[in-house]
């Protein structure tokens, strides 16, 4: 039998406190209110424990007494609810030629964003810019308590040939350097991830993958990056950089790529990929925004970027068959910097393999969807980090 949701029950221990308040504000965010013997009850935790904690999450505004319950006897139990306003967490994407910023309440509502262009990528000019629209920010939703900030940046990490070379990474950056520098800058704690994993789970926060405990998203950034979401769980691997399929093979002997590979995927299929194209064929300036000229051509019919089109949906259909046979997802989702009409096309071009364990009669879902979170997904899912630890217990953490 396999097991969708794993329950981490609390402990009376003092020493898990941090533990305890993830366990009780978990329960609390997933349900409609509860009293407090009935968090106590589901939470394996004493009724005293459960009411010293609900008492510290009550001051801080990130739970509300919500009235009181009808009991069939004695008096009637005050129920407490989760206050996705009692708090707010940043997220930043730093894409190779933009830095992109959300604001989002702990229920996922986006209360401020920007997307500003970036002259230079350096980590100390894109620190100020942070500090500069974290502040702009805080003016334009006031009353939000700041808790942390979340800074997702193109993988992978750490790993020679591939982190420092192309137009899909930050030169000068490092995984360290980059959540302690930012840190500095903001005042705050911040959690940092791969693009591509918080895309997946700001989808599956508030877009097409909510409900969904077992998906494949792959992310359109400059290049192409997956995030894999198992039983609920992001999967980072033993370094943190799972999820680097732009970098499988395609395509052998095919165009050459930045890491040393020929026929990467990422050479057909991403945003860099079709921004070449339209140059190569004089379809695309300096001066031009690319998703507007792409857009335009999508409207038009153009052959040039039918042929890209075409391509990309070829090498992007071997690609979800390997993903369906290698993590049987309930869906794969297509998301991030391309516009959705783009998406859209792809997605309907694609010529799926019929060797493929998603070949079922009762799938409740297409095989691959277009995601629904647009192209602050990625900015949104580092956010989600700092909601996610905050009413998430940890295993880390548990006795």
């Amino acid at each position: 039998m396999i097991h969708r949701h794993a329950h981490i029950a609390g402990t009376n221990s003092e020493r898990t406190k941090a533990h305890n308040r993830r366990v009780v504000l978990g329960y609390v965010q997933r349900g409609a209110g509860a009293g407090r013997a009935e968090i106590a009850r589901a939470c394996g935790l004493s009724t005293q424990t459960v009411s010293n904690l609900i008492g510290e999450l009550e001051t801080e505004g990130l739970v509300l007494a919500a009235g009181r319950r009808r009991a069939a006897r004695g008096q009637p139990p005050v129920v407490y609810a989760f206050n996705p306003d009692g708090a707010a967490a940043l997220g930043f994407e730093v894409r190779p030629d933009a830095l992109v910023m959300v604001l989002s309440n702990l229920g996922g509502r986006i209360l401020a964003s920007r997307q500003v262009p970036l002259a230079s990528a350096a980590p100390e000019a894109v620190f100020k810019l942070m500090a500069h629209l974290a502040a702009e920010a805080q003016r334009a939703a006031p009353g939000h308590r700041l808790i942390g900030a979340g800074l997702v940046i193109p993988g992978p990490f750490g790993v020679e040939g591939l982190s420092a070379a192309g137009a899909t990474v930050l030169p000068g950056w490092s995984a360290e350097a980059a959540a302690a520098g930012a840190a500095e800058a903001l005042g705050l704690p911040v959690l940092l991830e791969k693009d591509a994993t918080a895309a997946a789970i700001a989808e599956r926060m508030a877009g097409a993958a909510q409900g969904l405990d077992n998906f494949c998203y792959l992310y359109f950034g400059t290049g192409l990056g997956l995030g894999v979401i198992a039983q609920g769980l992001p999967q980072r691997g033993a370094f943190g950089n799972a999820g680097e399929v732009g970098h499988v093979v395609v395509r052998p002997g095919g165009l050459p790529c930045d890491c040393h590979n020929r026929g990467c995927l990422e050479q057909y299929a991403s945003r860099m990929a079709l921004l070449r194209h339209l140059a190569s064929r004089g379809l695309l300036s300096g001066e031009d925004d690319p998703d507007a000229v792409a857009l335009a051509l999508l409207a038009a019919a153009d052959a040039g970027l039918a042929e890209w089109l075409d391509d990309a949906a070829s090498a992007l259909s071997q690609a979800v068959g390997l993903l369906e046979n290698l993590f049987d997802p309930q869906a794969v989702i297509l998301g991030g910097a391309l516009p959705d009409a783009l998406l859209d096309d792809l997605v309907d071009r694609l010529d799926l393999p019929p060797g493929s364990v998603a070949r079922r009669s009762a799938r409740q879902l297409p095989r691959v969807l277009r995601g629904a979170s647009g192209p602050t997904t990625a900015a949104l899912g580092a956010a989600a980090l700092v909601i996610h630890d905050t009413v998430t217990p940890r295993l880390d953490t548990a006795p």
